[in-house]
């Protein structure tokens, strides 16, 4: 069973490597594209800076030698400013705005505008352009395009839906898996109490039949006794699996009392080198839960710690509270469990012995956390030491 986790977990790095490769991809190409899209860009403004510095001169030289600028062909350069996509912003040598392109029409002519957007460029560091001519001197400010802008924010967008996608797909994988879950157990926790009432019925027929044979036959009795106090806890297993997928019955109940019932039911079912010890605490501490679903935790619990004690050491529990919680430990001084296995015990199919199903403390936990709003977890473990469960219920 630990296998299928180890390959999960395999599936989950790949699919993070595929992601990461995805991202990489993209930012190496990205910055492939702004590289050449920024040169291109500033090729354009530097053949626009010197169309403008051409046209300058020559208009300069047109008011002393008429006819100066005649030939030239002026669509040229027209075609050259026209090329430039990036917003520019042109001054004069005493920081008056002359003019604005590419901001869009209205913000090209506004003054207001272009002062605060020329404030910001400045404050940028960036170096203009210089535009001279016969007589006067001008600045070219620009900024990047609006493309180039936003491939320089394509990477971050493209690793943010990458995680995204990958997130709600780990998410949805993991909702429907767990429902899937929840629907093959809970069908066959009812199925499985479904089989037992039968063989149940049976039982209890033919304990009653004996008693009428062998009444007075003490030693009889007192068998027959025994096996009737086994199918009382048959008929509690049974009516433990019936409720798996129903909404239980919570009703106050007082947890000092339940652990103790159940601290005396496995202690009378374990080897004597092994020491049971409860706290002794007489205050009631409760709780709304339902009885036999939470004693089914309890048992899980205590014959997980049975099993890692190897039948010797001690197995205690405690029951605390503060305002809003009542919290339940329960230790043993057994194997232990690795830290990396804190969370992974409770995974369904998970276990640590050779002919475990691994259903327990997954059971436990949908106890605990879909029926009593509650949480369990190890609240400490070293290995070769002990472990010790924590369950935290509310007081409301």
């Amino acid at each position: 069973m630990v296998d299928i986790y180890k390959q999960n977990n395999r599936w989950k790095l790949l699919l993070g490597i595929a992601a990461l490769l995805i991202v990489a991809t993209s930012v190496i190409y990205s910055y492939y594209l702004v590289r050449n899209v920024a040169e291109d860009e500033k090729t354009k403004i530097s053949n626009y800076k010197m169309a403008l510095e051409y046209m300058s001169y020559t208009d300069s030289l047109d008011a002393i030698y008429p006819g100066f600028s005649a030939g030239l062909d002026y669509e040229m350069f027209f075609s050259i400013i026209a090329a430039n996509r990036a917003p520019t912003i042109i001054i004069d040598e005493s920081g008056e705005t002359i003019s604005g392109n590419n901001y869009g029409a209205e913000k090209d002519n506004d003054e207001k505008f272009l002062r605060e957007r020329l404030k910001i460029i400045q404050r940028s560091g960036a170096k203009p352009m210089i535009v001279k001519s016969r007589y006067t001197t001008q600045y070219i400010f620009y900024e990047n395009s609006w493309l180039l802008t936003l491939l320089r924010y394509y990477p971050f967008i493209m690793a943010f839906l990458v995680v995204a996608f990958v997130a709600l797909g780990y998410m949805g994988f993991s909702s429907s898996r767990n429902a899937e879950q929840s629907r093959v157990w809970a069908g066959m926790a009812k199925e499985t109490a479904h089989q037992l009432g039968t063989p149940l019925s049976g039982i209890i027929a033919w304990l009653e039949h004996l008693k009428l044979m062998r009444g007075e036959d003490e030693e009889t009795m007192e068998i027959v006794d025994e096996i009737g106090k086994d199918v009382v806890r048959l008929e509690l297993i049974a009516d433990r699996f019936s409720k798996i997928g129903s909404e239980p019955e919570l009703k106050e109940e007082n947890v000092m009392a339940i652990l103790k019932d159940s601290f005396d039911y496995m202690k009378r079912r374990a080897p004597k080198r092994l020491v049971f010890e409860l706290e002794n605490e007489t205050e009631p501490k409760m709780v709304s839960l339902n009885k036999p679903l939470f004693e089914w935790v309890l048992e899980n619990l205590l014959r997980n710690a049975l099993d890692a004690s190897d039948g010797k050491g001690k197995i205690s529990g405690t029951v605390t509270d503060d305002n809003d919680y009542v919290y339940i430990d329960i230790s043993d001084t057994g194997k232990g469990i690795p830290e990396s296995k804190f969370k992974t015990i409770f995974r369904p199919g998970f276990s640590t012995k050779k002919r475990g199903w691994g259903l327990g403390l997954s059971l436990t936990k949908r106890i605990i956390e879909s029926y009593h709003s509650g949480k369990i977890f190890v609240k400490e473990s070293v290995v070769g030491e002990g472990t010790t469960f924590r369950i935290r219920l509310p007081k409301n």
